[in-house]
């Protein structure tokens, strides 16, 4: 049996989000989750969020759009979690269920008992919803000025795609690059020499489709770090799965010059194969920003690119 369920992410000004506890009499009683509840037979996603979050809540909602969807298995029930971001809402949040209600800041959520199959809700929440993805620069002056320039514009991830470079001067990049973008609350995604996933500023690892195929296993340090894979078809992203990619970068959407003679995935394809896995999908190939509505109506995380952001 699935059931699905509307979820909404109340998010301040701050970044602080809101979740509830869940009362005495319920499934998972004393765990937080965020507020929401079952979409009925006929009920579109947004109506049911309205609903819920004016039963549970008190509040209506105003400036809202899609999260990210996922389903999570139980042993007697499949729950497909169909959550929106809301950033504008009329009337103060309270428990009108007697649910205890918290405001947190996503990097210390898991200091909550948070209900597991909300966990890809937390990552699409921590990612950005842009990813801008370098050229093959062979200028490393350029290189960095273009960096410099996409941080001052408040990108603050953004994926080092340099295959121009030799390791050296990659590795000299990335030691000067990445202090700064730290400092802006962001990082680097490198793509190659591993070795500097510790550095401050070093956000993650970015697989590529030839590195996905590849590895054996997933680059890995110490420290928390994301691990991203760009993927053309299923097949890609199910080994992207595999790896414990905990983002994707999915196209191309749409025909790009990076693939001549490829007619793009199109929106269709790109929402059905978002829906194969629980994790933010990033939207590439022929987009710039006059797309990024539709790819939220998609089922994207936003949008990735090269040519949208250089």
């Amino acid at each position: 049996m699935i059931l699905r369920v509307a979820a909404g992410v109340l998010r301040r000004a701050d970044g602080a989000v809101l979740i509830a506890q869940r009362p005495l009499g319920k499934i998972a009683a004393g765990s937080w989750e965020f507020p929401g509840g079952k979409i009925e037979s006929g009920e579109a996603a947004r109506q049911a969020l309205e609903r819920e979050l004016a039963e549970e809540l008190g509040i209506g909602i105003g400036r809202a759009r899609p999260l990210i969807r996922i389903q999570h298995t139980y042993p007697d029930r499949t729950v497909e979690l169909d959550t929106w971001l809301v950033e504008a809402w009329t009337g103060q949040p309270q428990g009108l269920e007697d649910q205890a209600l918290a405001w947190v800041q996503p990097a210390s959520i898991w200091d909550y008992d948070l209900l597991p199959a909300d966990a890809p809700i937390v990552d699409a929440l921590r990612l950005p919803d842009t990813l801008p993805v370098t050229g093959a620069f062979a200028d490393v002056a350029e290189l960095e000025h273009g960096i410099e320039r996409l941080r001052r514009a408040g990108h603050r991830l953004i994926r080092l795609r340099a295959g121009r470079l030799s390791d050296a001067k990659y590795q000299r990049c990335v030691r000067k690059l990445a202090p700064a973008l730290s400092a802006a609350g962001g990082g680097l995604l490198i793509d190659r020499c591993a070795e500097l996933l510790s550095l401050d500023g070093v956000a993650g690892f970015a697989l590529g489709a030839a590195g996905l195929n590849a590895a054996e296993r997933a680059p890995s340090s110490g420290a928390q770090r994301w691990l991203l894979a760009s993927c053309h078809n299923a097949k890609e992203m199910d080994r992207a799965v595999q790896l414990g990619a905990q983002a994707l970068v999915l196209g191309p959407v749409l025909p790009t010059p990076s693939h001549p003679g490829q007619a793009g995935l199109g929106w269709t394809q790109f929402a059905q194969l978002t829906q194969r896995v629980n994790c933010p999908v990033y939207a590439i190939g022929g987009l710039d920003e006059s797309h990024r509505e539709q790819a939220y109506r998609h089922g994207a995380q936003g949008l990735a690119g090269i040519r949208a952001y250089w």
